[in-house]
């Protein structure tokens, strides 16, 4: 199974390594900044098909991960959270589309540091393809997103 200590330390070591360049800063203090955090809103109907409960199957370097993400909406804007056996429920707090991709962005706290994601989920012919990229590319994990109640 998916391991955080390795995550945490393959993220840290990453973030000094960027810090340290004077070409390149990762800051980990703020949330996510990708094209959701400019995004006003998504469009009920670019959201629609990805409203349910999904398990993502993802694999990185370190090995498998599995992972709960539930997406909603809440008083006419997206919602969603996602969680994990090592990682309590986390709120997402950014959304946007890239495409046909839903790509949402939240910050969790590992070991005393704030830690960016980002989740995109890309329907495609042979099922719904899954991303989560940690700490702006420092780990990487892609897999499937299977919806658990498709008639939700």
């Amino acid at each position: 199974m998916f391991d955080m200590t390795v995550l945490a330390t393959a993220m840290l070591t990453a973030s000094m390594t960027l810090a340290s360049s004077s070409a390149v800063r990762l800051d980990l203090a703020h949330p996510v900044q990708t094209a959701a955090a400019a995004a006003p809103s998504i469009a009920a109907a670019d959201l629609a098909p990805f409203v349910g409960e999904w398990t993502l199957a993802l694999n990185g370097s370190n090995g498998p991960g599995a992972f709960t993400l539930s997406v909603r909406t809440e008083k006419d804007k997206p919602a969603a959270d996602v969680s994990s056996e090592q990682l309590p429920k986390q709120p997402i707090t950014d959304f946007s589309m890239a495409e046909k991709s839903l790509v949402m962005g939240y910050t969790f706290t590992w070991e005393g540091n704030p830690v960016n994601a980002v989740i995109t989920l890309t329907p495609a012919p042979d099922g719904t393809k899954a991303q989560m990229d940690f700490a702006g590319g420092a780990y990487v994990m892609t897999g499937t997103a299977t919806k658990k109640d498709k008639d939700k």
